[in-house]
């Protein structure tokens, strides 16, 4: 009898419409993966019936699986919006309980977790006190909002030209009188509490191809005599890389500055052109206050500070499973692993076989509409094929029914 065949037609018709509607109502879910409904035919086995003359007992639903291809990344404004391109899921936690989803709709709780839409929290790497990611067990990412410690200026470089052309002076060095020396330059420099001082080096011609340094700090000469020297070739080249080291106490309670002022012999010439300064730099800074963060390509998240320092809270971290298909969906954007998944690749974003981050945009259901529209009418002349079979079979059964 025919029942049979068309009621698990209809059955799987009416599946196909379930897995078609469910893409369709998601179709505009961020991260959602669009599932398709795999059928098989149905034997009923005999012993000693020969393969030839069997006829199956219909279709049933074999699975229900996810098509994990990538879906498109659209832009936002929020800069905790994070697609991922490419493999690989983010890494929730819910009190401990882990779970996994493409859904890059995060932001803050009030305690500055980096939270998904019903409170899981993102993990990932956690940076130390210097802004050094530690590749360890993954934690619960937090966005630090406690000040960034000054730090005080130990390593000052100078790029520039002296000019060859300058007169030597005999004179004694007096820092109010521009007589007693060639040309100075100055410079910012910070304490161990973060204030700013005014470092100014001054450069005298000695003698041909021959220079001292003095310096001065706040106005203060530094030492009693030149806090260091410089000699030149015949062509100009400063004739090796030098370094004056300094320690000055201050007075407002600070430890004393102890840095050293590198000119490199690459950096620092004498030429017949005036004097110029290329490039100055020092390695300290004051406080600062968290203004805003980002999260880059390989998922570090960066603060930005008052101070203009950048500073690593930490790296988002990516996980993979060698069959994704075997991931349990539990709803809300999230999967769990199964023993048919496979335990979870992790790393960070851009390594192995993970995708890179981008941030401020968000990736769309990878639903195709247009194609799902076009499944809904075939399922649905499967449909009404199954259940003309049905009708057919009970007609037949009536003419029998009606034999006398």
């Amino acid at each position: 009898m025919g029942f049979q065949q068309g009621l698990s037609g209809l059955n799987v018709a009416a599946k196909n419409l379930d897995a078609v509607g469910n893409n369709i109502a998601n179709s505009s879910t961020i991260g959602y993966k669009a599932a398709r409904a795999e059928f098989a035919d149905v034997f009923a086995s005999a012993a000693g019936a020969a393969a030839s003359s069997q006829i199956g007992i219909g279709a049933t639903v074999a699975a229900v699986k996810q098509q994990f291809s990538q879906g498109n990344i659209t832009a936002t404004q929020n800069p905790l919006d994070v697609a991922i391109n490419g493999s690989g899921f983010f890494r929730l936690s819910s009190n401990g309980a882990i779970s996994y989803s493409r859904n890059g709709q995060f932001s803050l709780d009030k305690n500055g977790f980096i939270v998904a839409n019903g409170g899981a929290r993102l993990t990932g790497y956690a940076a130390d006190a210097t802004g050094n990611v530690v590749r360890s067990t993954p934690v619960e990412l937090r966005v630090s909002f406690a000040d960034l410690a000054p730090q005080a200026t130990t390593d000052v470089r100078l790029s520039l030209n002296l000019d060859s052309r300058a007169d030597i002076i005999a004179t004694a060095f007096d820092a109010t009188d521009p007589s007693t020396y060639n040309s100075p330059t100055a410079m910012t420099i910070f304490d161990s509490q973060g204030n700013a001082h005014s470092l100014t080096l001054y450069f005298r011609k000695t003698a041909s191809n021959a220079w001292d340094v003095y310096g001065s700090l706040d106005g203060t000469v530094i030492g009693s005599g030149p806090i260091g020297s410089m000699s030149f070739n015949g062509s100009g080249a400063l004739s090796a890389d030098t370094t004056l080291s300094l320690n000055v106490p201050l007075t407002n309670g600070a430890d004393p500055l102890d840095f050293d002022v590198f000119f490199a012999a690459d950096k620092v010439t004498q030429f017949g052109v005036d004097f110029a300064v290329s490039h100055l730099q020092q390695d300290g800074y004051t406080s600062g206050r968290l203004v805003g963060f980002s999260i880059g390509s390989d998922g570090t998240v960066m603060g930005r500070y008052t101070n203009g320092q950048t500073r690593a809270q930490g790296q988002i971290a990516l996980a993979n499973f060698t069959n994704p298909n075997g991931l349990a969906p539990q709803g809300g954007n999230q999967w769990v692993e199964t023993a048919d998944s496979g335990q979870p690749l992790l790393g960070p974003p851009g390594s192995d076989r993970l995708g890179s981050l981008q941030s401020g945009a968000l990736e769309d259901s990878n639903v195709d509409l247009t194609e799902e529209l076009v499944k809904m009418i075939t399922a649905q002349r499967i449909y009404q094929a199954n259940a003309q079979t049905i009708r057919t079979q009970d007609q037949i059964l009536q003419t029998l029914v009606n034999l006398r």
